[in-house]
């Protein structure tokens, strides 16, 4: 089963795929990932990301599409596509790949959460600089202050988490993002993500997948 993880800033989507991953087998799809590897690795596509990255545009989908399809030529099922696809072009293009290899999305978890939460967990979020994994000052403390309980490794707070920013990410998503709400009507399952610890999401979203 291939899913697609929709939802704004501060819903969920990165702890849920965390545990997606590590109690369903599934595989974390991650542009961030794909373009990390692909620079490293010094090939074709990550020269000319690395080009538009370094002097702060954006990277076009051209490119981060053709990451994405040279990824599935190695793996396409079981996997979670969290942050791609972030706009009605990206999903087209992304059913064209799925087709060709004779695969497709299945189902579309949307995560709807009020705007005034979203504030209050982005402002507390704390993200590990080695894994990434997610923290909150608040509702979910690392056992050790500042040190992520997985790695050692130490906690941040993003630059992107200041307010002023937090509601510039979120004017963004719903330019741009939840159109795709209407994109994947036909396979979109909406979960209510207020007021719930993660691992009651995780709950909700594994029986609604039926997984």
């Amino acid at each position: 089963m291939n899913i697609i993880l929709l939802g704004a800033p501060g819903s969920g989507k990165g702890t849920l795929s965390e545990f997606l991953c590590e109690k369903n087998a599934f595989t974390q799809l991650s542009t961030g990932d794909l373009f990390r590897d692909n620079i490293s690795n010094k090939t074709d596509l990550g020269i000319e990301a690395q080009k538009y990255m370094n002097e702060g545009k954006l990277v076009p989908d051209s490119v981060t599409n053709s990451m994405v399809e040279k990824y599935l030529e190695s793996k396409a099922k079981d996997l979670i596509f969290d942050g791609f696809p972030r706009t009605s072009d990206q999903a087209s293009a992304l059913d064209d790949m799925l087709a060709k290899i004779n695969d497709q999305i299945d189902k579309v978890v949307y995560l709807d959460i009020d705007e005034s939460v979203l504030l209050g967990r982005l402002t507390g979020r704390l993200i590990c600089k080695v894994c990434k994994r997610s923290f909150h000052k608040v509702n979910r403390k690392p056992l050790k202050e500042g040190i992520c309980d997985f790695d050692g490794g130490e906690l941040i707070t993003r630059p992107d988490d200041q307010e002023d920013k937090i509601k510039t990410r979120l004017e963004a998503y719903n330019t741009q993002t939840a159109p795709l709400i209407e994109f994947y009507k036909d396979k979109i399952i909406k979960v209510d993500a207020d007021n719930c610890t993660p691992e009651e999401l995780y709950n909700s979203v594994i029986e609604v997948l039926g997984a």
